[in-house]
């Protein structure tokens, strides 16, 4: 932003690295978004999206505002604010990772994913922006508390124990 280039918080949500991470995204996204819009209405999920595009886009800027080469792109914000907001309202889903054979129930999945990726964005080795997916996850449940608390309550209630 130090160019002040701000379009590009939004712009570099549909530049992907590569063909595998263009259908990495493309994949997530056809199977949590699809479900969750049917759910929570277009308009909501719309909001959801660019909400997680943005602020994965931002939480990046703050962080790495002073590593001037520094480059982030794709959606991957966005698509984890839809995979978590999906997993508050269908806490009893069970997520499927190649390749192992059984479905992980979508509370641990996302507790095992948060933990990985705090882990990774603090080793800084690979070239993949864990500060954006963090971001993107937490924007997702927020998003959730803010306009369906009854949803968190709901899916604190399915939680075993």
């Amino acid at each position: 932003m130090q160019r002040r280039e701000y379009a590009t918080l939004v712009t570099s949500g549909f530049v992907h690295a590569d063909l595998a991470h263009l259908v990495f995204n493309s994949f997530t996204f056809w199977a949590f978004g699809f479900g969750l819009e049917r759910h929570i209405g277009s308009l909501r999920f719309a909001a959801l999206y660019a909400l997680g595009l943005l602020a994965s886009s931002v939480a990046t800027w703050v962080i790495h505002r002073k590593h001037p080469g520094y480059a982030s792109l794709g959606a991957s914000g966005a698509i984890l604010a839809v995979l978590f907001a999906s997993i508050v309202y269908f806490p009893r889903a069970g997520i499927y990772i190649l390749p192992i054979p059984v479905a992980i129930p979508a509370p641990l999945f996302a507790l095992a994913y948060l933990g990985y990726t705090v882990y990774a964005s603090r080793s800084g080795r690979a070239r993949i922006n864990h500060d954006a997916h963090l971001s993107g996850a937490l924007t997702g449940v927020a998003f959730v508390a803010l306009t369906d608390p009854a949803a968190v309550a709901r899916a604190l209630q399915a939680l075993p124990g």
